[in-house]
């Protein structure tokens, strides 16, 4: 997976992440943990914004669904976000709690030896 595709795909976490957390009117957390297992490198995004439901949660990857107001999103950074992901041979989970938080799992085959590059 190249750099710039997987920048992306953080950075469209990290926006969502920090736009849930503006939500609150609260100061909150972001924090990111990676874990390497023996076929997959995993990378955590947790933030302690106001959660998801259930219902928008299996919404979440579709293309142009957003909860967001008029104009301040296209409801495209997490369809594109899983389509990089499972182009590489991975996966994105979802963990939330209302109230409490969501985690993006983000899981990447490391069997193959693939290398970030820079294209």
């Amino acid at each position: 997976i190249s750099v710039g595709k997987m920048s992306q795909v953080l950075t469209n976490i990290f926006i969502n992440a920090g736009q849930a957390i503006k939500s609150t009117g609260k100061f909150g957390q972001i924090t990111i943990s990676t874990q390497s297992q023996k076929d997959w490198v995993e990378i955590r995004i947790k933030d302690d914004g106001p959660g998801i439901s259930e219902e928008n949660k299996a919404k979440l990857f579709n293309p142009f669904f957003t909860t967001k107001q008029e104009g301040e999103g296209t409801g495209l950074g997490l369809s594109i976000s899983i389509g990089i992901i499972s182009d590489h041979g991975g996966q994105i989970d979802v963990e939330s709690k209302l109230g409490v938080g969501t985690t993006f799992i983000i899981r990447l085959p490391s069997s193959n030896q693939q290398v970030m590059t820079s294209k």
